[in-house]
């Protein structure tokens, strides 16, 4: 059993950056891949930036050159750093963690970001 929690959320004004962190707790050691997803009001949930284990990354075509997500394995904590933000930004944003071998997903409760024009 993996538990995430998110933080770093809130309001801020375009151009402005936030760092998104997301600690993992339980059994760590199976987590592979890690994710970032988003979901604005009325839209379907989308994939932001995925980081392996071994830290190779990539990213949605909207957030390329903008975001940046990395991972602390000894601390078990996934980040997404956004610069640049953009109104259209705004949204729940999720961590998501897969496991190796059985590729159990786990998702975390969500924080709210909100990017004023």
């Amino acid at each position: 059993q993996v538990t995430l929690v998110e933080s770093g959320g809130g309001l801020v004004q375009a151009g402005n950056s936030l760092r998104l962190s997301c600690a993992a707790s339980g059994s760590t050691l199976n987590i592979n891949a890690m994710r970032w997803y988003r979901q604005a009001p009325g839209k379907q949930r989308e994939l932001v930036a995925i980081i392996s284990r071994g830290g190779t990354s990539n990213y949605a075509d909207s957030v390329k050159g903008r975001f940046t997500i990395s991972r602390d394995n000894t601390a078990n904590t996934v980040y997404l750093q956004m610069n640049s933000l953009k109104p259209e930004d705004t949204a729940v944003y999720y961590c998501n963690a897969e496991t190796m071998i059985t590729r159990r997903q786990y998702w975390g409760q969500g924080t709210q970001v909100t990017v004023s024009s």
